[in-house]
């Protein structure tokens, strides 16, 4: 009997640091964990609550970033 895994793109939970190491920032380039905290806190990144702990889908953070955290060209 085989047993079917989850493809890695469809809800892969994680914290913060994992949120920080998933791949989706540049490398050596990551946002500091205050800088995640931060954002969460403000609502400028998904997240998702359960009871007191906080988890992000990196997916769902990636796109939110590329799609809506644009910063307007200076000049």
């Amino acid at each position: 009997m085989e047993t079917q895994l989850a493809p890695a793109t469809e809800n892969q939970f994680t914290d913060i640091l994992g949120l920080r190491l998933s791949g989706i920032f540049p490398k050596d380039k990551e946002p500091s964990v205050a800088t995640l905290r931060n954002w969460t806190k403000l609502r400028r990144i998904p997240h998702h609550r359960v009871g007191h702990f906080i988890y992000y889908d990196a997916v769902e953070v990636a796109t939110h970033i590329r799609t809506r955290l644009k910063v307007p060209a200076r000049g």
